[in-house]
């Protein structure tokens, strides 16, 4: 009779112990998916910068009267690139994006500024 009741509290610690954990894991998890969360607020408003981007030389691309085609071999990349920058799907590198400003006879500054306002 006497030793049940240690190995009663031993096993109640046990439980209370695992019980303790789990709730534990719990709220890491939740904690996780909140970070995500706010997370992907900061993916979307990255996107939006791209989109502006690809709206601003799109718009010198159409001012200028050329087509992606022109703009493409003028610049040694393929039509399928000109479109993923113009779409947001990707960014130039910075040499092609200086090599978008001679053509669009735009200053980088003024394509920045455009993309910021």
């Amino acid at each position: 009779m006497f030793l049940a009741m240690p190995l009663m509290i031993i096993n109640l610690l046990i439980l209370v112990s695992i019980i303790g954990l789990f709730v534990y894991l719990v709220i890491l998890c939740i904690k996780a998916l909140k970070k995500y969360l706010n997370f992907s607020n900061g993916r979307s408003k990255k996107s939006e910068i791209k989109k502006s981007l690809g709206e601003t030389l799109r718009d010198n691309r159409i001012r200028c009267n050329m087509t992606q085609e022109f703009v493409a071999e003028s610049l040694g990349v393929s039509r399928q690139a000109v479109s993923k920058w113009e779409n947001g799907t990707s960014d130039p590198s910075t040499i092609n994006l200086i090599a978008l400003t001679n053509l669009y006879d735009i200053s980088a500054n003024e394509l920045l500024d455009k993309i910021n306002k």
